[in-house]
């Protein structure tokens, strides 16, 4: 193995937050100096990390020297997934999402420390946490209500649609549960945003402006987040992928960007 290439490890905790084991995978250089400024990434959905492609872009980009050295954490979702996704403290109006304030308490309060220690080396570079889809609401959630412990988050194909209401029982655009929480939010967290959609990722059309609902939700968030005083380019980043679909590999593709944009080469935000 090429010592630029990246390991991969299976590891399991028992969660007192979730009150289960969670398993997650470490990915991380195969052989690091000690000496490096050590990066930290977070994903939700980790069952999905052979298909995203991840320890061979992550090997790829290191090698060629597009990022810097980071330890990937990836986070197996649980059959619960529905529940330990979502915006903490308010259900959708399915009641879905009930548990992800314990979600994240885990993430921050037993995951984060644990990592810490498993690492020899420190991690004094900058901290991400992203995801895919309810994964992706998932880390935002979690990094905005918690931006003391993250500098970025990453979100491929969000469930920003997550609402109060469903949509045959008087459904508003302010029923939007992560736009309101952004907006209801007093201060500014300080934090860097990478939002991605794709052109398929549905066909839904609620307000009839020839815009997928999945476009229009992320949009309406990053209008919310310039209300904010957040700017386009220097705190935000907004991919929209002609062609992309809300799947697995259509992430994978666009994964190498997300990766440059969190973690370039000798780069700060």
């Amino acid at each position: 193995m090429s010592p630029s290439e990246f390991t991969i490890t299976v590891n399991k905790v028992k969660s007192s937050k979730l009150k289960r084991e969670v398993e997650f995978l470490i990915l991380k250089p195969a052989v690091l100096k000690g000496n490096e400024e050590l990066n930290l990434l977070l994903l939700n959905d980790g069952q999905d990390a052979e298909g995203l492609h991840l320890r061979e872009t992550l090997s790829y980009l290191f090698i060629n020297g597009v990022i810097d050295p980071v330890i990937v954490v990836a986070i197996k979702a649980s059959d619960d997934r529905m529940q330990e996704y979502g915006v903490a403290g308010i259900p959708d109006y399915l009641r879905r999402g009930a548990k992800a304030d314990q979600y994240a308490a885990f993430v921050v309060e037993e995951l984060l420390p644990l990592i810490e220690k498993k690492i020899v080396q420190p991690i004094n570079g900058r901290r991400a946490i992203a995801g895919c889809s309810m994964g992706g609401l998932s880390a935002f959630d979690i990094a905005w209500n918690h931006f003391n412990a993250f500098d970025a988050v990453g979100v491929f194909s969000g469930s920003f649609w997550w609402r109060r209401k469903d949509l045959n029982d008087g459904y508003q655009p302010s029923d939007r549960i992560m736009q309101q929480v952004v907006r209801d939010t007093e201060g500014k967290p300080d934090l860097k945003f990478w939002i991605m959609t794709g052109t398929e990722d549905e066909t839904e059309d609620r307000n009839h402006n020839f815009i997928i609902d999945s476009i229009d939700d992320a949009i309406d968030l990053i209008k919310e987040l310039h209300s904010k005083g957040y700017k386009q380019g220097q705190d935000i980043s907004y991919y929209e992928m002609v062609g992309g679909k809300h799947d697995v590999p259509t992430w994978a593709k666009v994964m190498p960007a997300f990766l440059t944009w969190a973690f370039p080469r000798r780069t700060h935000f």
